[in-house]
């Protein structure tokens, strides 16, 4: 057994030994766990990820006069003001007003970080002790009286790998997914991530000093969203002191703006069992393989896999091999690894005894919510019709139905197109004979589809974002169930 003041004494006397997690692995497999425990005293571990739970406490100091403000803008970025006078919270996914998704305040705070001068704006109501209703200067990061990085949710243990099953590309906060199954993003470090080697919160806790982007930070509670084995931590640290090297400001194509946030936790190694928490390997960590081409809360999970299937580059999906991409970076991870290794060894980076613990269970609620309306409860019989129905009989069912669309489908009642009153309409207009086509001359073939159990609003964003009326209803084999439109969403909604 050993305790931090004693790895602390090492530290300060130049004679403790510090390995990273990749360098452990290797020595509980040479020498076992016992003997591990008795030769290392501290083991370094790293991640570097996208952390969109993540943004600055800042002060701005008074103008002359005063101003209590009331919204405030870094360089078009909106950060949060319901605190004191002047100051506020900027968190890292917020977009600018004048350049959307190409800059938002992770940019910002890098921009801060590197030492360029950022414009500030703000506006206030004014009062009798703060009259000032505008200002507009600018600023540095040494500008401020504090700028404190506090992140709600960050270093997770592990994430849920992303696949998409639907026939349309999707940009998600998992990256840009490939229809048809088409490619699986992941992310975290795996086996080097630091809450995968003291997976029970022994020496991680609230209090313990970590790397926090290239300055000393602190852990101050479980993250939000905490769900072991998928933990998370909150985490603080000075601005001042980091580095843009362990920080970058990213954008996410179609998706939104984050931070990738280089995080490093050193381990103590109290005794054995530590020693055998952090030889653990990528084929023991398993995650979820879940398809975002369902959108809904509890996404369909596809299938398990383990770190190392997932670090192969490939895994296998209904007997396909399907090529895998990593969101994390392992290189920038393995630094910060070093880096803190190197800290540690030099005196400059003593450990602390968590003054609390982590919670090793919980329960992740959803949102509460009224009734969720989805898209069966609102959903019409869908008039089918075969590729080769004439376009003079189309027409006829459109007017004998009364419909504006009419979903194309094979002899399985699967859907292969859709056409519309519209599709006919120029039909007859460039015609130039008695014969006007068949349906299958005019559908649509590409159809923006929905599910039964998806919710309204969710078809309602389809439609808003394809500028269409209408979206065939259908199952996991793309049979159709019927058909939603613009109308019958306007209705609902207007009961409501």
């Amino acid at each position: 057994m050993k305790s931090i003041e004693e790895i602390n004494r090492k530290i300060r006397e130049g004679d403790v030994v510090v390995v990273t997690a990749e360098e452990m692995k290797k020595i509980v497999e040479e020498l076992g766990t016992k003997k591990a425990a008795e030769e290392v005293d501290v083991v370094t571990t790293g991640t570097f990820g996208a952390m969109c739970s993540s943004g600055v406490f800042m002060n701005f100091g008074h103008s002359d006069p005063p101003i209590k403000m009331q919204k405030v803008w870094l360089n078009d970025v909106e950060a949060y003001t319901g605190i004191a006078a002047v100051d506020a919270y900027l968190g890292v996914t917020q977009i600018s007003e004048t350049k959307g998704f190409e800059y938002g305040g992770a940019h910002v705070i890098e921009d801060l970080v590197k030492g360029k001068e950022v414009e500030l704006k703000a506006i206030a109501h004014g009062t009798d002790c703060y009259p000032r209703k505008e200002i507009i200067t600018e600023i540095t990061l040494e500008d401020l009286n504090q700028a404190v990085m506090l992140n709600p949710r960050n270093a997770y243990q592990r994430y849920k790998a992303a696949t998409n099953s639907s026939d349309r590309l999707l940009r998600t906060y998992m990256g840009t997914l490939l229809p048809n199954f088409g490619n699986v993003t992941f992310a975290g470090t795996g086996e080097i991530s630091p809450l995968n080697n003291d997976p029970e919160y022994r020496t991680i806790g609230i209090g313990t000093r970590i790397f926090l982007c290239g300055a000393k930070g602190y852990v101050i509670g479980e993250g939000t969203q905490h769900l072991p084995p998928f933990g998370t931590l909150m985490v603080k640290g000075n601005l001042k002191e980091m580095s843009a090297k362990y920080m970058r400001a990213a954008i996410f194509p179609g998706y939104g703006v984050t931070m990738f946030v280089g995080i490093g936790i050193p381990i103590p190694i109290l005794d054995e069992e530590m020693a055998k928490f952090t030889a653990i390997r990528d084929d023991g960590i398993e995650t979820e393989i879940i398809d975002f081409g369902v959108a809904r809360r509890d996404r369909p999970v596809v299938r398990q896999v383990t770190y190392a299937e997932l670090k192969s580059g490939k895994v296998e999906i209904n007997g396909e091999e399907v090529r895998v991409s990593p969101l994390s970076s392992y290189y920038m991870a393995h630094e910060i690894m070093e880096e803190l290794k190197r800290q540690i060894e030099k005196g400059e980076f003593l450990l602390t005894q968590p003054v609390d613990k982590i919670p090793t269970k919980s329960v992740l609620k959803p949102m509460r919510q009224k009734e969720i309306k989805v898209v069966s409860s609102v959903m019409t019989k869908a008039i089918t019709i075969s590729p080769e129905t004439g376009i003079d009989e189309v027409s006829k069912i459109i007017l004998q139905k009364n419909v504006n669309h009419l979903a194309v489908v094979d002899e399985n009642n699967v859907l292969i197109g859709i056409v519309t009153s519209w599709d006919v309409a120029k039909a007859v207009a460039k015609a130039k004979g008695v014969n006007l086509g068949k349906a299958k001359d005019v559908m649509t073939r590409k159809v923006i589809t929905t599910f039964p159990d998806e919710p309204i609003e969710v078809a309602a964003r389809k439609m808003e974002m394809h500028n269409i009326s209408a979206l065939p209803v259908i199952d996991a084999k793309r049979r159709v169930l019927g058909l939603v439109t613009s109308e019958d969403l306007s209705k609902l909604l207007a009961r409501w």
